[in-house]
């Protein structure tokens, strides 16, 4: 099985911790050169950036407001100055504030979409735009949450419904141009937003677990693995597949 990312060229967004940091890493450390984006945390972004180079990977840390195309463009720019032509997109950047319906606000569904949604199609577009782009593979960070749909959650979860839509109409569009669109779709997880929200320790945390089959919060390590193998040509066979990684939760 090929799992080698030698030679390809990966942009995650939303890296500089979490999830998005663990991919990065696992993406770098399976060949690809990386571009660990981020919105404000510079400082975690470089300490993604130094752990990659002190194992021998190739990274370097931008900054980029996924929901702004001025920004997308340079991110691009950035990244084929640096590693050549981007092959590999992981749009993990997300916005997820939990609230009832009646305390959403107008501030809060533009964040949510410019990010979570339109942030999704600018890079995918800047990605495809690229000349001379042959073969890629866009992965998607969605949420198994649109499946089982909790509470307090309506906004986050509808934008990510609609991520999940777009993986399947891009797969589509993309496939005869040899461009595959997945999304991985992780369950209750224990990372820093989710510590920093008071979920994991919480009781709603220990109510989450008695309903996941395999008996644990999801940890990044979970989620890095996967999108290696999605990204590589092990995969090449997979397209407009939405990936539950969430320990059974449906």
């Amino acid at each position: 099985m090929d799992i080698s990312l030698q030679d390809r060229t990966a942009i995650v967004t939303g890296a500089s911790k979490g999830i998005g940091a663990r991919i990065a890493a696992d993406l770098a450390s399976a060949g690809a050169a990386v571009v660990v984006t981020y919105h404000s945390d510079e400082a975690g972004a470089d300490r993604v950036v130094k752990e990659i180079t002190a194992a021998g990977g190739r990274a370097l840390a931008a900054r980029a407001d996924v929901g702004r195309r001025a920004d997308v463009t340079a991110l691009f720019e950035t990244a084929r100055d640096a590693f050549g032509t981007v092959d590999v997109l992981v749009n993990n950047a997300g916005i997820s504030v939990f609230a009832p319906i009646e305390a959403i606000t107008d501030e809060d569904y533009r964040r949510h979409v410019d990010t979570n949604l339109w942030g999704t199609l600018l890079t995918t577009q800047a990605l495809i735009g690229q000349p001379g782009l042959d073969r890629a593979s866009i992965i998607n960070v969605s949420t198994a949450g649109t499946t089982f749909h909790p509470a307090y959650s309506a906004l986050y979860i509808a934008t990510k419904a609609a991520v999940n839509a777009a993986t399947l109409v891009a797969a589509k569009e993309l496939g005869p141009r040899g461009i595959r669109v997945n999304a991985m779709l992780p369950g209750y997880s224990d990372t820093e937003g989710t510590r920093a929200m008071g979920f994991v320790g919480s009781p709603a945390a220990d109510q989450a677990v008695a309903g996941v089959p395999l008996g644990r919060l999801g940890v990044p390590d979970d989620y890095g693995s996967l999108a290696v193998f999605l990204a590589s040509d092990a995969a090449r066979f997979i397209t407009g597949a939405l990936i539950h990684a969430s320990g059974g939760v449906r």
